[in-house]
């Protein structure tokens, strides 16, 4: 697997300033399951009493480790619980052999760390198709667990990325009847990413107490506005994973109409979302779609992916071509309502065509200017009803060529 050494011009300027979750406690390791010389391998442990919820990926080739994720989430217990992650291998179309390492894995953890193992829950992510060399994670898991500590979260970052350029992460606190919580959350994805739940591998944690019925809803309402509303290359991957951990330990409460903690959880996901579109395989613009005016909501996000995921579409906006053209063409093709002669097109604030044609004041150099920008915005008025949508996507250069094309070399 070609190394990836350059760093997304679309990155954060600075990794951000991780909190310690209270009942979460974080290690990584260097397990050598395919990379050399960097950890690959991540453990979290939570404590007794944690509510876990998740969404996973809705491929039919799915993994077997999101399959024993699916099979366990619904289990109810007040014992702790534990995630594990690696990186280099997804595990992914490996028959009965994925279901042996994934049991081998789950159940040294569990051994390792007096766990129920229906509690422990694993994810790989990597290449397809290849054994997952298991006895290489077995034989860490001791390790892992002498260097569990809060303040590791960062460490588990870096060893669940593949072809990510940059470590990803976001946290932020709100006061709950007067009591701190903290939410903190990392993740990875580059490619193989398109709305199909979450494409790639997501862990959220927090110190509230929420029931879990409770933190399932909000987790997949939140999906839906967040991991499922991203693009990069219109491939759902068979490995997508989020996890959402709350520990308690804060002792707040969340309730139903707790719309402060709600609100905090969503901005946590959401720049994590983005963050995996600013990773984007060889990504040099990042790309805010707006869709308003069509017939529903579920029709405004179908055109809004069409034009997302327009090889056309994001070839021009990597060659900083405001070639409106496209855009009209992926409207056409979505399948959803549109009327040519009622839609509207903006770049940023330049109108560049209404009532079925080109804007009269329209001004190709207007439009190039706004095309530079690192950070564009696509907004499009289909002039029907009320619906709307907005996603996220990143431009297409030849940087996802070179990098998929070396991908298992």
């Amino acid at each position: 697997m070609a190394e990836i050494t350059q760093v997304s011009p679309l990155a954060p300027k600075s990794f951000p300033d991780l909190p310690e979750i209270g009942g979460a406690e974080f290690s990584a390791v260097e397990a050598g399951v395919k990379y050399q010389g960097r950890k690959d391998v991540m453990l979290a442990r939570l404590a007794p009493g944690s509510t876990i919820a998740g969404v996973f990926t809705r491929s039919a080739t799915r993994s077997a480790p999101v399959l024993d994720c699916q099979d366990k989430i619904l289990t109810d217990s007040d014992a702790g619980a534990a995630i594990i992650v690696n990186a280099g291998n997804s595990n992914a179309f490996t028959g009965r052999n994925g279901v042996k390492a994934t049991k081998a894995v789950t159940h040294a953890v569990a051994d390792c760390l007096s766990l129920p193992e229906t509690r422990v829950f694993s994810s790989s992510t990597g290449v397809i198709g290849e054994p997952l060399p298991y006895d290489r994670i077995t034989s860490k898991i001791n390790e892992l667990r002498s260097k569990l500590s809060a303040g590791s979260l960062v460490d588990a970052a870096e060893a669940i990325r593949t072809t990510d350029t940059f470590a990803k992460a976001a946290a932020t606190e709100v006061l709950i009847d007067g009591t701190p919580v903290k939410i903190a959350g990392i993740a990875k994805g580059s490619g193989m990413i398109a709305p199909d739940m979450a494409t790639m591998l997501v862990y959220v944690f927090t110190d509230a107490k929420v029931e879990r019925d409770l933190l399932q809803s909000m987790l997949s309402e939140l999906t839906d506005v967040t991991f499922n509303n991203i693009t990069v290359d219109s491939d759902t991957s068979t490995s997508d994973t989020l996890l959402l951990a709350a520990t308690g330990a804060s002792g707040a409460v969340i309730h139903s109409g707790q719309g402060p903690f709600r609100d905090a959880l969503h901005k946590v996901m959401l720049d994590l979302a983005h963050q995996v579109v600013r990773d984007g395989e060889g990504a040099t613009k990042f790309v805010e779609i707006c869709v308003t005016g069509a017939m529903n909501d579920a029709d405004a996000k179908t055109h809004a992916l069409s034009i997302a995921n327009s090889p056309l579409v994001k070839t021009a906006v990597a060659g900083e071509d405001p070639n409106w053209g496209r855009v009209v063409m992926a409207i056409g093709k979505s399948g959803a309502k549109a009327d040519r002669d009622l839609l509207s097109i903006r770049f940023g604030d330049v109108l560049v065509a209404e009532n079925g044609w080109v804007s009269p004041n329209y001004r190709e150099e207007d439009g190039a200017a706004h095309m530079k920008n690192q950070d564009l915005t696509i907004n499009v008025d289909l002039g029907l009803r009320t619906g709307k949508a907005t996603v996220w996507t990143c431009d297409l250069t030849h940087g996802y060529i070179t990098i998929n094309a070396d991908y298992r070399s």
